[in-house]
């Protein structure tokens, strides 16, 4: 499905069997064909095993696949398709209780697994995808058949897959496999679990074999990233011209925009000290900034709003911290769109040694300077003058050397 979502979308045929064709792999043809379900028009991309293949299933170890690949992928497809098969090793061998290298592959061994799975690794090099997200995924139940007999769905080694990931699951009322520990591998490895804010280019739809109650297929979204979402909504903000030509002034200046993610827990059961270690905690693990805000909760109880802001990637990682290390029962997670000035430290010289400045910069232009604390600490622990004296002529210092004058700030 995922193969046919990325012929739907634009992936040439031809170009994605000339690349699977550097693999020593043979006895199966690659189909694609147009279907519609339930209204719906897409793509269905089949591996077709040729007879003997289909009678003589292969089972593969995961250095027998590394071994394959390793003869007809470029490195970086090479290493992605293998981060796959890693990560379906390991959870094998955490189900049967084995070591990842001592798992047997069974259908995923088999030749026309291993083609859906580099292919759709090849697929997103050829289409130029850099980042791959994934919707929340569908919860089905029933039992399903493998090679070691009847399996719960999801199967044990989807669960193990998706453990950890961020991945979201909601329920659907059907029975029967709709996410493989295959599909789960993929989208686990290449994909984050968030929504972006994009512009959709091209959508395409890969259909699966199976008939269910409503169209059986796997939509993905191409696009481009909003680079201006801050900027843009400040635009369609202003009222008048004047406004208007403000916005576009300070975007000309060079305002840098990025995404990160504002994390909140109200404490009300830690003391001082157990706040500042998990203040340091945050930092330590790559928190942006942490920050607490006294506040009231129900009946009175006097409490702590803890906030943080995190990179995208590092969301999950700090948002357990949060809960493993307080005694917070959760945190709440939201995106949000920051536009900031641009940063620069610099070491430069002053009337009472070398200290460190940092510069904020908009469109490359210096237009303030703050002096680092830590620096101005040991001046003043050296010299034996007041802290504030020193910040005052550290300051001054970068105001003269970078030509900033008292209107600037």
């Amino acid at each position: 499905m995922l193969l046919g979502a990325l012929l739907d979308a634009g992936l040439s045929l031809d170009a994605l069997r000339s690349g699977l064709a550097t693999l020593p792999l043979t006895g199966y043809t690659l189909s694609a064909e147009r279907v519609t379900d339930h209204g719906i028009s897409g793509t269905r991309a089949r591996v077709i095993l040729d007879e003997g293949e289909a009678s003589d299933h292969q089972h593969r170890r995961l250095q027998d696949i590394a071994e394959l690949l390793a003869q007809g992928l470029a490195p970086h497809v090479h290493e992605r398709t293998m981060a796959i098969f890693r990560r379906l090793a390991e959870a094998e061998g955490a189900v049967h209780g084995v070591a990842p290298e001592e798992v047997t592959f069974h259908e995923v061994g088999a030749v026309d697994s291993i083609v859906d799975i580099a292919g759709v690794v090849l697929g997103l090099d050829l289409l130029g995808i850099t980042d791959l997200y994934c919707s929340p995924l569908p919860l089905t139940s029933g039992r399903v058949r493998s090679a070691h007999g009847e399996l719960p769905v999801p199967a044990p080694a989807t669960v193990e897959v998706l453990k950890g990931t961020g991945a979201i699951w909601h329920g659907v009322d059907a029975e029967g496999e709709l996410v493989t520990p295959t599909g789960a591998a993929v989208v686990a490895t290449l994909a984050r679990f968030e929504r972006p804010t994009m512009r959709v280019r091209q959508v395409g739809y890969g259909f699966g074999s199976r008939t269910l109650p409503w169209a059986n297929c796997l939509r993905l979204a191409l696009g481009e990233a909003v680079a201006q979402t801050a900027m843009e909504t400040l635009t369609d903000w202003a009222t008048d011209e004047q406004a208007s030509q403000t916005a576009q002034a300070d975007q000309g200046m060079g305002l840098e925009h990025d995404e990160i993610v504002v994390i909140e827990s109200n404490i009300d059961t830690m003391t001082g000290e157990a706040l500042g270690w998990l203040m340091e905690r945050l930092f330590q693990v790559g928190a942006l900034d942490v920050s607490y805000t006294p506040l009231q909760m129900k009946k009175g109880r006097p409490a702590t709003l803890l906030t943080a802001l995190a990179r995208p990637d590092d969301t999950i990682r700090l948002a357990a911290l949060i809960v493993r290390e307080s005694t917070t029962l959760g945190v709440r997670m939201r995106r949000v769109d920051r536009l900031k000035a641009g940063r620069r430290i610099e070491e430069i010289e002053t009337p009472l040694g070398r200290a460190r400045v940092k510069l904020k910069l908009i469109g490359g232009v210096v237009v303030s300077a703050a002096p680092e604390y830590e620096d101005c600490r040991a001046i003043a622990t050296r010299l034996q003058l007041p802290l504030t004296t020193v910040m005052e002529r550290v300051t001054q210092a970068a105001r003269t050397q970078f030509g900033l004058d008292e209107s600037v700030d």
